[in-house]
């Protein structure tokens, strides 16, 4: 039997975390990891005592026909990567890893391809955090060094994220 590997583990307990999403559009799970520790984790919900999409049975974008990465405003919830971070210390996340992974809530399935939006990538950088690791599929995942985040700011070109 053979054991998994260290980075695919923690992305195995992220995509657990995006199992308690309440987002009806994408379900994503995030962990912030330092000295091999789980700092803390996050997932896609409405704000504490909102209702969630899942207790309402909709999503505004969803029903408005929104393109991803667009219209953030009109969502109900706050972000996985999001919620990681106002969970932890600034201190903690100093050079940690964030750990991302995005299932979509219809089928089940991983979605390849996906990102952090602009406003995840500015706390992320904020937060001190060194290294996004975002998985593709059950085995396969990106790894982003966030100071490509700051030297190739897609805010100039108009870029959008998820």
């Amino acid at each position: 039997m053979s054991r998994v590997d260290k980075i695919n583990y923690y992305l195995d307990i992220a995509q657990t975390v995006s199992e308690r999403c309440t987002c009806i559009r994408r379900n994503f799970g995030a962990i912030i990891v330092k000295n091999d520790e789980i700092i803390s984790t996050g997932y896609v919900g409405a704000p504490r005592g909102r209702k969630n999409c899942t207790d309402l049975g909709y999503c505004t974008r969803e029903a408005l026909k929104i393109p991803r990465g667009e219209r953030y405003e009109l969502c109900r919830s706050i972000h996985a990567e999001a919620n990681a971070i106002i969970s932890a210390s600034r201190s903690q996340m100093i050079g940690a890893t964030l750990y991302l992974v995005c299932v979509d809530y219809k089928t089940k399935e991983l979605v390849a391809g996906t990102n952090s939006c602009a406003m995840c990538k500015r706390m992320i950088i904020n937060a001190g955090i060194e290294t996004v690791i975002i998985r593709d599929t059950k085995t396969d995942y990106r790894i982003i060094t966030v100071n490509d985040w700051i030297d190739n700011d897609d805010s100039l070109e108009g870029k959008l994220g998820y």
